[in-house]
Parts: C-alpha cells; structure tokens; sequence
C-alpha cells in the first residue's frame, strides 16, 4: 500500500508538471489524437463506402479497431513507458534506477505522465461508442464482461510485447528499435479481420508474434465468426487469459533480464 501511495503520488506531481505548460499539454493530446487518424479514416471509409469485410459486416468489423484502440490506450496510459525504454538504457538512467530503493520497473513508468494517452483514449472511447451503437448484438452481462476482458488482455498482451522487446534492449540497446516494428505492425493488420490475408501471413500473427489476440479473436468470439478465424475456437476464446499469462511471463523475463544486465557499456 506505501508504494501505491507513492506511485499516486509521483503520478500527480507528474501531471501537475505537464499542466505547467498549457499549450504544450494540449498539443500533446491533440497529437495523441491526430496519431490515430488513419483508424479514424478507415472506420470512416468502412461504414460509408463497405457492406462488409471478409464476411464480417461493417458494424462487427468496427469492433475490432475499436477493442484494439480501447486496448491500446490503456497500455500506453498505465504501463506505456516500457516502449521506448531503450532510449533510457542508451542513455544510462536504468543504471541509476538500480541505485535506489524503487523496484525499476515502477521507476520506469513513474519516469513522466503520458499526455498523449489522453488522445488516445478520447479516439478509442468514440470509436467505441460508435461501434456498440452500430452493432445489432445483444449486450448480455456476459458479452458485456468478455468485452472488458477482451479490452484489459489486450492491453496487458501488448504490455508484454513490448516488455520483451525492453527485455533484450537491456543487453542489446539497439534492439529498441523493434518497438517501433511493432507499434507499426499493430497499426497496419490490428483493425481488421486477418482473414482477409494470406492464411501464411494470419498465421505468423497468431502464432509468431500473437497480434491477433488483441482485438480480432475477441471480436471474432463475440460477434459469432470464432469458428473461422482458422484458429481452434477455444484458443480464440482464452485470449483476455492468453495476455494475463504473457504479461505475467513477460514480468519473470525483465526480472531475468535485470538480473543479468551488465550497463549500457557491457
């Protein structure tokens, strides 16, 4: 309990900081905003020139963007600092962080207030809003429940990529660079139903490098076209579970990582 109240705090004093600078706060959820048009654009492109996507029509499709925006946006306001952490390694200030009594890893995402995750959040919550309003589904308590825990796996699935990615910045820094690969790869195939591509490229993304089980299985579960995401359907259905159970791994393996890390100079 004292270090959640210490996390608050430095949270608030964060905050605070950034409201030092108004026009400067602003422009940062403008730009958290205007970084997601190109979703904003498809949903729109989507609902005003499409009936459908790869059997999917245009209301269940717009669920999928709107799950991974929703996902997204809390991983970048409670555990985003992570990405882009091999920036902090270039620079030494991990070595710093192993000097004080703070467990690092709360030390890196107490490091600054993500202004941005303002305008991501504001993006995701419209385009979620619009995408239930759309949706002929019964919103039963448990449709209602699995979507949350769709929304809350996804989120700690892409904490733990990018948890892994840091993993290996802490012995290779220029491994930093895969985050942004990967923040590309879920901006180009997280927003629309994988089958629509090459059954080599949908399976890379579900069993290389698990993207689908942000927002397409889920939605898949949901909106009843489970059995034929070409994945077993319990698979598709475990998918909140799947990113508990990565996140917590990704965890053991930044605690193995630290353990082992020798400084930014070896």
């Amino acid at each position: 309990m004292n270090g959640m109240r210490i996390a608050w705090r430095v949270t608030r004093l964060n905050f605070r900081a950034q409201l030092e600078y108004r026009t400067e706060f602003l422009l940062m959820i403008a730009i958290g905003a205007i970084w997601q048009v190109s979703v904003i654009v498809f949903a729109t492109v989507l609902l005003t020139r499409f009936t459908g996507m790869g059997g999917w029509d245009s209301s269940e499709v717009l669920l999928i963007p709107a799950t991974r925006m929703l996902a997204h946006g809390l991983f970048v306001l409670l555990l985003g600092r992570v990405h882009g952490a091999g920036r902090q390694i270039q620079e030494g200030r991990i070595d710093i962080y192993l000097t004080r009594p703070m467990p690092v890893h709360r030390q890196l995402q107490l490091a600054f207030f993500p202004t941005n995750a303002i305008g991501d959040l504001t993006v995701a919550v419209g385009l979620m809003v619009g995408a239930l309003s759309r949706s002929q589904l019964d919103w039963t308590p448990g449709r209602i429940s699995y979507l949350i825990a769709a929304v809350v796996g996804g989120m700690l699935l892409e904490a733990a990529l990018f948890t892994a990615i840091t993993c290996a910045a802490l012995r290779f820094p220029a491994a930093d660079y895969w985050s942004r690969w990967l923040e590309e790869l879920l901006g180009t195939f997280g927003s629309y139903p994988l089958n629509v591509l090459p059954k080599a490229v949908g399976g890379l993304l579900t069993y290389g490098l698990p993207l689908a089980f942000v927002a397409y299985f889920p939605a898949a579960v949901l909106t009843g076209h489970g059995h034929d995401t070409g994945a077993p359907y319990w698979l598709a259905a475990v998918s909140p579970l799947l990113g508990v159970v990565a996140y917590l791994g990704s965890r053991v393996l930044w605690g193995w990582s630290l353990r082992h890390y020798a400084g930014v100079n070896g």
